[in-house]
């Protein structure tokens, strides 16, 4: 489904200093309908890497193929069209204040060339009623909890009906709670709608919660990878030192039902292993967590019923 093939990104640095490489000749493939995991410190390449996949942030050399596509090679309007196949959830929600929930989520089908403002209000209650949010369509972000505002995301990435969904980050402001609600939906669509997702990372517990593969950066370099499964095994130890950090940093999760040992801890920033436990402790207390949001109850609707009920005329199906 994904293919990245010597991918590399630099950035120019100050004047007579090296380029900073923040990804240098990664080359991954992922399968079409699974979860991958990328996981690494902060600065390890791990956001840039995504972006490169949707080519929000272009690669300095190699190939990204989609679907079988090679976006690298697209023109811009050809590429503009083959990004309605790749949702994306940003680490900072990157919701329009001034624009209702409802609103917002519509935006994405706006973009994607849906005309017919009736067939992007039901698409949008759709991607709403998939995250369990509807009762929220008409407030405004400013009065969501972190929780809220990322199933809004969520919802936004969805209601395009993607092939792809790229996840930076994102339960990293969430407290314990709310991160294994998200964890769920983004499971369910995974699991109910086909749909590859790749989340990017420092969390080891959101890795077992979700991943069917996990792919570890260093230094702008995949340094590692390994079936998820390999977490629950007994004994189980990475070949590289930051790969067994990660691991001894983790949790056990039940990635079919989502229920944990124990509730992860909220991360700040973990880009150093030895500030990781002083970094989550003083995120916690400088941001009190957000409101709770209510569990998911059994009459929820399965998202691929929710998204065959109405046809859309601006993508697939």
């Amino acid at each position: 489904m994904i293919s990245l093939r010597h991918v590399s990104t630099s950035f120019p640095a100050a004047r007579g200093k090296e380029p900073i490489h923040a990804v240098d000749d990664v080359s991954l493939e992922i399968p079409r309908g699974s979860i991958q995991g990328i996981i690494g410190f902060s600065g390890a390449g791990k956001s840039t890497l995504l972006r490169n996949i949707n080519l929000l942030e272009r690669p300095t050399s190699g190939e990204v193929h989609v679907g079988g596509v090679e976006l690298t090679a697209l023109d811009d309007e050809a590429l503009r069209r083959a990004r309605h196949q790749i949702g994306m959830i940003f680490q900072g929600f990157n919701l329009v204040n001034n624009l209702t929930v409802a609103q917002n989520v519509e935006l994405s089908l706006k973009f994607a060339g849906e005309k017919d403002r009736r067939v992007r209000r039901r698409r949008a209650a759709e991607a709403l009623e998939i995250v369990d949010i509807t009762d929220k369509a008409k407030v405004y972000p400013a009065q969501l909890s972190g929780g809220q505002k990322q199933r809004v995301a969520i919802a936004r990435a969805l209601a395009t009906r993607p092939e792809v969904l790229l996840c930076d980050e994102p339960t990293s402001a969430l407290d314990p709670f709310t991160t294994a609600t998200v964890l769920q939906y983004l499971a369910d669509v995974n699991r109910e709608l086909g749909i590859t997702v790749v989340i990017v990372t420092h969390e080891m517990e959101v890795i077992k919660a979700l991943a069917d593969h996990v792919a570890v950066m260093e230094s702008g370099r995949v340094v590692e990878q390994f079936p998820a499964r390999e977490l629950q095994r007994e004994g189980f130890a990475p070949h590289t030192s930051i790969g067994r950090y990660l691991v001894s940093d983790g949790i056990s999760v039940d990635r079919d039902g989502g229920a944990r040992t124990q509730a992860p801890t909220p991360s700040g920033d973990q880009g150093r292993a030895a500030e990781s436990a002083e970094s989550a402790e003083s995120a916690e207390s400088a941001e009190p967590p957000a409101p709770q949001d209510p569990p998911r109850g059994p009459q929820r609707l399965a998202a691929s019923e929710l998204l065959a009920a109405v046809p859309f005329e601006g993508g697939r199906r």
